[in-house]
């Protein structure tokens, strides 16, 4: 077993990260997988190359919108686009590699949009995509990660109170995250700190809300309960600009 690093970045737009320091930070990074989030991008129009690094992307067909890639420096077993189901598959979501000991899924969950308008969507995709992890974990251990964009609880944004039937934290996504919980899998970052306040993964562009803090913790990695003694540690890296959302790690020996 070895001890590796994990990352998962929401960039909002993988053609502008780049020009605010994307490919520094992956290189001082150093991670074993690179999990990317919101790239914004089809394929041929960025040329992105890393020593040492398998590349895989999942376009979404609408231009300019989602789209999810991962980098890893250990060849996968296999790689898959989507999760099998048509009317999910098309924006370009999730990409899942399979290693010899674990499943690797990254996730740019459907945000729920103004006035909830995406709101019965989203609960449909929560249930199938449960089920597809789930399935997976018939096989072998699943770990998965990216923006899942609902705030779990109170303690995991600025404001809970006037947010709470805005998209990211209303009751019906909480819900659906509880039974994530539920059916066995790990909240990395609460499981190491359960009690940490004020510690945020995405702030809006709005209102100073980075300046003041006023932020949500939406992006996280999530382990299968049988990895559960080997998890080493969770970090949000707040300092690290070129995004509304910063960069989330795990690392785990496997």
């Amino acid at each position: 077993m070895a001890q590796k690093k994990l990352i998962s970045w929401n960039v909002n737009g993988l053609r502008a990260c780049v020009t605010k320091g994307f490919e520094e930070y992956f290189r001082s990074a150093d991670a074993d997988v690179f999990c990317i989030q919101e790239t914004k991008l089809q394929e041929g129009q960025i040329d992105l190359s890393f020593d040492g690094y398998y590349q895989f992307w999942n376009y979404a067909e609408k231009k300019g919108y989602s789209g999810t890639a991962i980098f890893t420096k250990e060849k996968p077993l296999t790689v898959s686009n989507g999760i099998g189901i048509d009317e999910f598959d098309h924006e370009g979501r999730v990409i899942t590699l399979e290693f010899p000991e674990y499943y690797m899924v990254t996730v740019y969950t459907p945000n729920s949009q103004n006035e909830l308008a995406r709101l019965p969507w989203r609960m449909q995709w929560e249930d199938e995509f449960l089920a597809y992890l789930k399935k997976l974990e018939e096989k072998k251990p699943v770990i998965f990660c990216g923006d899942l964009n609902v705030a779990a609880e109170e303690i995991d944004l600025k404001n809970p109170k006037t947010n709470r039937k805005n998209a990211g934290f209303t009751d019906e996504e909480r819900e659906k995250f509880r039974a994530v919980k539920a059916a066995g899998f790990i909240d990395t970052f609460r499981y190491f700190y359960p009690e940490q306040e004020q510690i945020y993964s995405w702030w809006s562009y709005r209102f100073k809300a980075r300046e003041k803090n006023a932020g949500w913790r939406i992006d996280y990695f999530c382990v299968s309960e049988a990895l559960r003694e080997r998890l080493k540690d969770a970090k949000i890296h707040t300092q690290v600009f070129g995004s509304d959302h910063c960069p989330v790690e795990l690392d785990i020996e496997i």
